[in-house]
């Protein structure tokens, strides 16, 4: 994905200017004004996580990302296994179990060997957990200073099993939104290494692999409506994609949406909402009312989701918003950033 700067002018209609961010408004623009025009398909069209598609009977998702975060290793995880758990998690929201994944790598010259060999064992290392296999693959150098370490594309293709579709067009009102767990920790984490902050305890990425929780979901039985990872533009960016889509007003409860003290306190010091911040093992799922309390139980029966939260509710069909009920009873309009408060962060 293509990322973006902070809010300029556009000097002319068909001028946007690029820089670091992304996940934002600017982002939405670009994708509307370049790529769907010259790329448009029905799969491309639905704006999910990952393409669907059918092949001699069976229903496929496939997905592409790349990955150029700074630095390489970080508290919790490396670009290696982000790259793995991202594709892999993007398949999981599509309703699909990852089949095969393929890994482009671009090189700078000059890379130590010991930092190549540490993110291929921690990309190999997610793979098993996730139980999929990197199939195919591709090697590139660039001069030195032209690379930044290394850049990693990796793209995925899933064996769809969700027993009904899911997307944001199924989301009705009345609908419970989930989180799967506290927010924020991936994005404090990258911070704290690449500006050497130190914050009142250590903070770890969460980057994990989310189709345990999503399977279990489809297992039980639970009707998904909507499936949607929180990574760049965090839990915002998100509810403000798919609110747009489904042509609803999302309304989240401050007070519930899960924290941790350290993250909060970071993000106070620093001046961010944590609502924006990335994450890279928490998901959004959206369930009929009357399933929320049981879909709570099998989230919490899983590792990767044992923190899951019921945080909002689904209102009458609208211009597609999100607001917010504050700690002290106010209401306010949760927009799409311009950019976003972290660059480089996956």
């Amino acid at each position: 994905m293509i990322n973006l700067s902070c809010p300029l002018p556009r000097p002319a209609k068909d001028r946007i200017l690029l820089a670091h961010g992304g996940g934002g408004r600017l982002t939405n623009q670009l994708i509307e004004d370049v790529f769907l025009p010259a790329f448009s398909n029905a799969a491309l069209n639905s704006r999910h996580d990952g393409a669907l598609l059918s092949a001699g009977g069976a229903r496929l998702a496939m997905t592409t990302d790349t990955y150029v975060v700074q630095p390489l290793i970080f508290p919790g995880g490396t670009i290696g296994d982000l790259a793995v758990n991202g594709t892999v998690n993007d398949l999981a929201m599509c309703g699909a179990t990852a089949v095969a994944l393929s890994a482009g790598f671009v090189l700078e010259e000059g890379l130590a060997m010991e930092t190549l060999q540490t993110v291929v064992a921690s990309m190999r290392d997610a793979a098993l957990v996730a139980n999929v296999p990197i199939v195919t693959g591709d090697t590139k150098v660039v001069d030195k200073g032209k690379g930044d370490g290394v850049f990693i594309n990796t793209t995925g293709i899933g064996l769809v099993v969700a027993p009904t579709s899911i997307g944001p067009e199924r989301i009705r009102a009345g609908d419970s939104l989930i989180v799967s767990g506290d927010l924020g920790s991936h994005g404090i984490a990258i911070l704290s290494v690449r500006d050497g902050l130190e914050f009142e305890g250590p903070v770890l990425s969460d980057t994990a692999c989310l189709w345990p929780s999503v399977n279990a979901l489809f297992e039980a039985g639970i009707d998904v409506h909507c499936l949607r990872d929180l990574t760049r533009g965090g839990l915002s960016s998100a509810l403000n994609e798919i609110a747009t889509v489904a042509g609803v007003r999302i309304t989240i409860d401050e007070a519930l949406v899960p924290i941790s003290d350290v993250v909060r306190g970071a993000c106070e010091m620093l001046g961010l909402d944590p609502l924006y911040v990335a994450n890279e093992g928490r998901f959004a799922v959206f369930v009929a009312e009357e399933d929320v309390d049981r879909a709570l139980d099998v989230m919490r029966g899983q590792t990767v989701s044992a923190g899951a939260l019921r945080v909002g509710t689904v209102y009458e069909r609208a211009s597609g918003i999100v607001t917010v009920r504050s700690r002290i009873g106010g209401n306010r309009v949760l927009d799409m950033l311009s950019g976003e408060q972290l660059p480089r962060i996956c």
